[in-house]
């Protein structure tokens, strides 16, 4: 009796060990695998900073082949558009002008490539909104919503003088679309601000010197109303 007894005893403390065993094997895999996200994470964050540190630019895998705006539509006029998020000329061009771009769009004829730049920062009492703004919209095309997100930046424009949107706004207005924790965590890196910078850049050596500059087939736009740009498209169509 004794011995069956001893035998059960032995059992049970063999069956505690082994489960004791598989908890701490379970437990180091999950320490494992908690640890490879960590690292996954701290090496794209570090990316990140140390691009941004040593002035590499991060071009958003959205951006044209040359990498300094974003395409809308495939007609065979090109519309460049540069525009700055905090610039009062460009919410009224676009106010103004927006739904006879999509209208162009829709109907084939134009290609729109929207260049955000960042010409109005030290408009923004030092917290250089127009290159968030910008930055903002880089990721927010890296999610599929560049176009929503451009228009809801307009309508909630900021005046010139004032800090404009902070970051969590920008996010904000971003996840009312849809954008997701890719989205936030682009905006808070500040991912595309070498981007936005090199643009502005590349925008001032085209001859960009203010805001809206619109270019209709390689020509600068004068008559920037509705019916003057609908002029400038069907004249470069023919």
């Amino acid at each position: 009796m004794s011995s069956r007894k001893d035998q059960k005893q032995a059992n049970r403390m063999v069956r505690e060990q082994l489960a004791k065993e598989q908890r701490r094997r379970t437990t180091l895999w999950t320490s494992v695998a908690a640890a490879a996200v960590l690292l996954v994470a701290g090496i794209a964050g570090y990316g990140i900073f140390a691009a941004q540190r040593s002035g590499e630019v991060v071009t958003p895998a959205a951006a044209t082949a040359d990498g300094t705006g974003f395409a809308i539509g495939n007609g065979s006029v090109t519309i460049d558009i540069y525009e700055d998020f905090m610039c009062p000329a460009c919410g009224q061009f676009e106010s103004e002008a927006a739904s006879t771009v999509d209208r162009l769009v829709d109907e084939g004829k134009v290609t729109v490539v929207y260049h955000p730049i960042s010409i109005l920062d030290r408009y923004s009492n030092g917290t250089n909104y127009s290159t968030r703004a910008s930055g903002a919209a880089a990721c927010a095309a890296d999610g599929g919503k560049f176009t929503e997100y451009h228009k809801t930046l307009f309508d909630n424009r900021p005046e010139e003088g004032t800090s404009g949107l902070d970051d969590a706004k920008l996010i904000s207005l971003g996840t009312t679309l849809g954008l997701g924790d890719d989205f936030t965590r682009c905006v808070e890196d500040g991912r595309y601000k070498t981007w936005s910078a090199q643009i502005t850049d590349r925008a001032s050596e085209r001859g960009v010197t203010g805001t809206p500059t619109v270019y209709v087939a390689g020509t600068v736009l004068k008559d920037r109303s509705a019916a003057g740009l609908t002029s400038a498209v069907e004249a470069a169509v023919k």
